[in-house]
């Protein structure tokens, strides 16, 4: 059974989608999602799909700088545990970010990046993350 994903979804391009990662040990953390349905290999994607997977990681990484204002960017395109195309913005930081009242600290900071499990917010506070991602992006096209 395909779990509806759709509630995390911050916006959807004509080749690629943007949503929203549910564990945000890295504010602002999301990933791209190519809409193609047979999708599975990054160097295997179309002319087209590739033009705009660029233009869509250009407008991803300025509304995330201009919100979060990351010291760096990971790009991650794995495909480990799930098989198809997709791929992880991961904003870093060098020092702790406040959202909401909450403290986001990348304790791995010069590092690998690990998702922290323990590490929750609130759907609300979620949405609330996705919501100005989806805002800043409007602006963007």
């Amino acid at each position: 059974m395909q779990q509806d994903f759709s509630r995390f979804l911050i916006k959807k391009y004509k080749y690629w989608s943007v949503y929203i990662y549910k564990n945000q040990t890295y504010l602002g953390r999301c990933y791209i999602w190519c809409n193609r349905e047979n999708a599975h290999d990054l160097v295997e994607i179309t002319e087209e799909e590739r033009k705009e997977l660029f233009i869509v990681l250009v407008d991803l990484k300025k509304s995330l700088t201009d919100l979060f204002s990351p010291d760096l960017f990971n790009y991650a395109f794995l495909g480990n545990k799930t098989r198809h195309l997709h791929g992880h913005i991961i904003p870093r930081y060098k020092k702790p970010r406040k959202f909401k009242g909450i403290t986001f600290e990348d304790n791995s900071w010069g590092e690998r990046y690990d998702s922290d499990d323990s590490f929750n917010i609130s759907k609300e506070v979620l949405f609330k993350i996705k919501g100005k991602i989806r805002e800043s992006l409007k602006q963007k096209n």
